[in-house]
């Protein structure tokens, strides 16, 4: 996945959180539904953001960023902040 796949799925992912919050003010969606669902989209984005993060350090570092992969969510989920 190339840099602007990557951005435009994290484009998708933010469009679709805000699109739920939205959908819980309307009552369209219950607070548990979005919760979770806001948490799947958490998750998606941390992994978004880390591809990008590896591309990035390959190229820095002479490497092809296509080799990057995205990690496991525990694995992504568990760094230190």
């Amino acid at each position: 996945m190339q840099d602007g796949e990557i951005l435009a799925k994290i484009k998708d992912l933010i469009a679709e959180e805000h699109d739920l919050r939205g959908r819980v003010v309307t009552g369209e969606v219950s607070t548990d539904d979005e919760r979770g669902r806001v948490r799947e989209l958490e998750e998606a984005l941390d992994q978004c953001w880390d591809l990008l993060r590896q591309r990035k350090a390959r190229r820095e570092f002479g490497e092809d960023p296509d080799f990057s992969t995205p990690r496991p969510v525990d694995e992504v989920e568990s760094y230190e902040q």
